[in-house]
């Protein structure tokens, strides 16, 4: 049996103020560094063999934070294929004011769809297909051997791998969120299923 932390960043600069970020490499705010050390309060107990982020600095200021609060070190590894989707024409745009653009069914389909294409980015089909790869590649062969791992990654990376691990259909996929702190802790069987879940926030849980 291992664990498998699956830890969205906490909240960036640009979060705050409702802009997609995508591949833009803006740092957390101070409200996400907090997130931070309350994500790491949630997973308190769990020991981490080795820890998995992409480029991104939030991703990495996040893991780091975590890390120092757990007083726990572990090999880290970097790649681009843990990073957040490419929003193309909407990177660095006001959500809200997009969703006044083009309207609420179109606003929700480029945010939440599994296969709506973004002019000059990326469909979560899309980062579906750089994201699992690498997970079957590198990570899932550590969890088999029982290692515990933690991803530092972002909303779209971790529902690519919700959806990977849970079996998510197309269409249900848009309806799962992962909150900027949270953490799902997947408990793992050496054949790679997944055993239960857990969602973690600070300090609270929900199933």
């Amino acid at each position: 049996m291992s664990y498998l932390i699956l830890v969205r960043h906490g909240k960036s600069e640009w979060n705050e103020k409702g802009l997609w970020t995508g591949f833009t490499d803006i740092p957390l705010s101070e409200s996400g560094r907090n997130e931070a050390k309350k994500t790491a309060a949630a997973i308190k107990g769990l020991p981490i063999d080795l820890v998995y982020t992409s480029p991104l600095s939030r991703a990495k200021e996040t893991l780091s934070i975590i890390m120092n609060a757990l007083g726990q070190s572990a090999p880290v590894k970097e790649n681009f294929a843990l990073n957040e989707r490419d929003y193309g024409i909407y990177t660095g745009k006001n959500k809200w004011e997009v969703k006044e653009q083009v309207g609420s069914d179109e606003f929700k389909k480029i945010r939440r769809s599994f296969a709506h294409p973004i002019p000059k980015g990326e469909s979560l089909k899309m980062v579906y297909e750089r994201v699992i790869p690498y997970f079957e590649k590198e990570i899932l062969p550590q969890l088999k051997a029982e290692k515990n791992v933690l991803v530092s990654a972002h909303g779209n990376s971790i529902r690519a791998l919700v959806k990977y691990l849970e079996g998510v259909s197309d269409e249900k996929i848009a309806d799962v969120e992962i909150q900027t702190g949270e953490a799902w802790v997947y408990k793992m069987a050496r054949n790679g299923k997944v055993i239960s879940k857990e969602i973690r926030a600070e300090n609270l849980e929900r199933i």
